[in-house]
């Protein structure tokens, strides 16, 4: 029988710093304060940040060295393994290599503790007491209150109310861990308010939710809002997967010719793919990075490239950026974490650039990858996850019909197991594919604000 092979590094291969693609992207367009019209300051951040995570968000260098604290509660899971699906090779028949970098290890089941630990470590350090969150599906929402807990500290998440009534084990998760959860629109904020009262029946955005965390922000001092994906330090967090599994694939004594990511807010597919571009922008080997989002929320694929504000109450600064804009809501897909109306800058500029490609791909279809990918593997993958494998099953068949061996890596980001409930929907066939029809593209984009380009 041909099972899969591991390839698993140790503790004292932990990554002693995170990357930053800054350093090798050619020079960003800055964050604009709305209200001067300019450039936002440190100023300006602090109402939000840290001065250590302000220092990462804005700098130039090219890594930041990983705090020893946040290093020790890495090693709880870190380093993660990566497979070669020598199985799923197999059931393709095809001659490609197939490896996958697997988050699932971690205590909350998925990648997003490299940052929510960062930060929470950060903020503690600053005297904040509450960290307030958003989430779509539940993965970051259950990281920081994972953290919070680790570091004495309360947490408050606002979920987005499709997700929070699709997957209440998250929400139990996170509620085990002592964090208040709230459906998001709610009645506890001016931004949620004002939703239900234009639309009692609002299914929720993560703009909302946003917007919701940040007003709680605001109206406590004790408090510290968490960005779970998309800002610069959060990708740089994340590259903590990538330089792994540059080690990890030194140890296959092998390179990926591929390298695929979903893609919602962009700190996954930054996590994986940024040291590996990192390394080709600086002369080294050629790779295809590719970027997978849901057709029900294109922000890569269908949407601007402008400046936009990251919440749909337009409480944050604006980012020139892939949008869908601001007010933009998706069809209730299961892939809550990939509903995001924008995404990272550094992930948007990477794709502007040319090193980076889009691809959009069917709910049901994903979930199809998903099953082959247990059947084969054994790993139930979360729904966002499926994404990255859909395209990683799909460039294996593309071997297998031009005769050619390559290598693929995919970021399998997280398990699948508190999303039981959309894999039922899906073997009942009530799961849909989630069209997004050009009126609700349209009044999307309509939100997006005039502003000159600096």
């Amino acid at each position: 029988m041909i099972n899969r092979v591991r390839y698993q590094l140790t503790e004292a291969d932990i990554p002693q710093t995170w990357y930053n693609l800054a350093a090798d992207l050619p020079d960003m367009a800055p964050p604009i304060n709305p209200r001067t019209g300019q450039p936002i300051t440190r100023e300006d951040m602090k109402r939000t940040m840290p001065d250590a995570l302000i220092e990462q968000e804005l700098s130039k260098e090219r890594e930041f060295e990983i705090p020893e604290p946040v290093r020790q509660v890495y090693a709880q899971w870190r380093p993660t393994p990566m497979f070669r699906a020598r199985r799923l090779e197999q059931a393709l028949g095809t001659p490609a290599r197939i490896y996958y970098k697997y988050e699932g290890d971690a205590p909350t089941g998925s990648f997003k503790p490299n940052s929510a630990i960062a930060q929470a470590y950060y903020n503690k350090e600053a005297g904040k007491t509450l960290l307030v969150a958003d989430t779509g599906a539940g993965q970051w929402g259950s990281a920081v209150a994972f953290a919070a807990k680790l570091f004495d500290m309360s947490a408050k998440v606002y979920q987005v109310k499709v997700s929070y009534q699709q997957n209440p084990h998250r929400r139990a998760l996170m509620e085990t861990f002592g964090a208040t959860c709230v459906p998001s629109p709610s009645t506890e904020t001016e931004a949620g308010r004002a939703i239900l009262a234009e639309n009692p029946d609002h299914p929720g955005s993560l703009g909302v939710a946003k917007s919701e965390a940040l007003q709680t922000v605001f109206d406590n001092p004790e408090a510290a809002y968490t960005r779970g994906s998309a800002s610069n330090h959060v990708c740089a967090h994340q590259t903590v997967i990538g330089q792994e599994a540059i080690r990890q694939m030194e140890l296959a004594e092998d390179y990926p010719d591929i390298v695929i990511g979903c893609s919602g807010g962009g700190s996954n597919l930054a996590g994986l793919s940024f040291p590996f571009l990192g390394a080709k922008l600086r002369g080294g080997r050629d790779l295809r990075i590719v970027a997978v989002e849901p057709v029900a929320c294109p922000t890569l694929t269908r949407g601007r490239i402008a400046y936009d504000y990251a919440d749909s109450g337009g409480l944050t600064p604006l980012y020139r950026m892939h949008t869908l804009g601001h007010t933009f809501v998706p069809p209730p897909v299961h892939a809550g974490g990939l509903r995001a109306h924008g995404i990272a800058p550094l992930v948007s500029r990477a794709v502007e650039e040319g090193h980076i490609e889009a691809v959009a791909v069917t709910q049901t279809s994903c979930f199809e990858a998903g099953v082959q990918f247990l059947h084969a593997e054994g790993i139930l993958p979360a729904p966002e996850s499926t994404h990255a494998v859909r395209v990683a099953i799909d460039e294996a068949i593309r071997c297998r019909e031009e005769g050619e061996s390559r290598a693929i890596l995919f970021g399998l980001t997280g398990h699948g197991y508190f999303n039981l409930s959309a894999y039922e929907r899906y073997f009942a066939g009530t799961l849909p594919d989630d069209a997004l029809s050009d009126d609700v593209l349209d009044h999307g984009l309509a939100s997006i604000p005039e502003l000159a380009l600096v």
